[in-house]
């Protein structure tokens, strides 16, 4: 994957989930556009949740640590196992935003 396809990658997940992560801290979606901004973004939803007494959203904050974690390793990765952790990542972090709302 080249570096602009992995930076439109990351920009489709930035649109499709950073209003909803927002809205789980209460915060405004950033105003960042990069990788790390987003993954910043999903570190901080996933250590609100975390904290929580819910179980619930304790589950939601694993699946959003995993989401980071996958985000984390496309940036570093071989061109050929990007597109499987952003596939990754997209999966848990819908599902991390499902279970908490």
């Amino acid at each position: 994957m080249t570096v602009q396809a992995q930076t439109d990658t990351f920009a489709a997940l930035r649109d499709c989930f950073a209003t909803d992560l927002a809205a789980l801290i209460g915060d405004p979606p950033p105003r960042g556009n990069t990788p790390n901004a987003f993954i910043d973004l999903v570190e901080q939803a996933r250590d609100v949740l975390g904290a929580s007494s819910l179980g619930a959203w304790q589950d939601a904050g694993e699946d959003l640590h995993r989401a980071a974690v996958c985000l984390t390793d496309a940036l570093t990765s071989s061109t050929g196992d990007q597109h499987a952790l952003l596939a990754q990542a997209r999966t848990y972090l819908r599902d991390g935003i499902t279970t908490a709302s």
